[in-house]
């Protein structure tokens, strides 16, 4: 039983009990229910616990490369040193840029490697404002790329966490539907004819909303993580493209 799969530690043993007499009483449709909510709940904690880890390796990860990138003096000085910092976002960003950066080099005949030089001491190496345009768009391109990964799956503890309830509800409903329509089939009107039923329906009630409390709070704080990394990145993609700017800029 579900019950016993949860573990006898983790509940009084009266709760326990209540449960498991709860589950017997339900009808079919309760405990598809039931089985519905609780495969839900599996997917939903795995996003969970999947999207927290990846924001962990995301934030630390790009603090990383932020305080390598600032320490540098020239823009595309960790592109040329071979510098990775897989999981950031930002380093993907940075990634993006540095590469269209060079393309945009060498269709002006420098060779890529020379970009410590920026515009010093050549026309090939200055970029005019369409050339620095495409980089541009490289890199915001690559930024709202990321934030659609950041973001993938999110919807699925959305839909638990406002789903859930519903189901439950649905359950809970047509469980005592059922307990009040055999009560008037049999026509007894005491309480002992109908409270197992009752039981039993609100049993899809409480697995609901079980699913979802968890579902709604690791939603709203991973949405608030996310929309803390999107911010930084466009940051940092505005940083680049200054720094960009300020050494490949040709006036005219």
């Amino acid at each position: 039983m579900l019950y016993e799969w949860l573990g006898v530690g983790m509940f009084p043993e009266p709760v326990l009990a209540g449960v498991g007499f709860a589950i017997r009483q339900s009808n079919m449709a309760g405990k598809v229910i039931v089985v519905i909510l609780f495969i839900g709940s599996i997917f939903a904690w795995s996003v969970m616990l999947t999207k927290m880890k990846e924001m962990r390796v995301a934030r630390i990860m790009s603090a990383r490369f932020l305080l390598a990138y600032r320490k540098e003096t020239h823009p595309a000085g960790l592109f040329l040193k071979r510098s990775r910092f897989e999981g950031s976002p930002l380093y993907m960003v940075y990634d993006c840029a540095s590469l269209a950066l060079g393309k945009a080099l060498e269709v002006r005949g420098a060779d890529p490697e020379e970009l410590f030089m920026g515009g010093v001491g050549s026309e090939r190496r200055c970029l005019n404002e369409i050339q620095l345009s495409g980089v541009r768009n490289v890199a915001e391109r690559t930024m709202a790329d990321q934030a659609l990964l950041l973001e993938n799956s999110m919807g699925l503890l959305a839909t638990s966490a406002s789903t859930a309830p519903f189901l439950g509800l649905l359950g809970t409903v047509w469980g005592v539907m059922e307990a009040f329509g055999g009560m008037a089939v049999t026509g007894t009107a005491m309480l002992s004819a109908v409270a197992p039923g009752i039981s039993g329906a609100l049993l899809t009630t409480v697995i609901g909303l079980l699913v979802a409390l968890p579902s709604a709070v690791g939603y709203n704080m991973l949405s608030d993580q996310l929309r803390r990394m999107s911010v930084q990145m466009d940051n940092f993609t505005q940083e680049l493209i200054s720094d960009i700017e300020h050494h490949y800029h040709k006036l005219s």
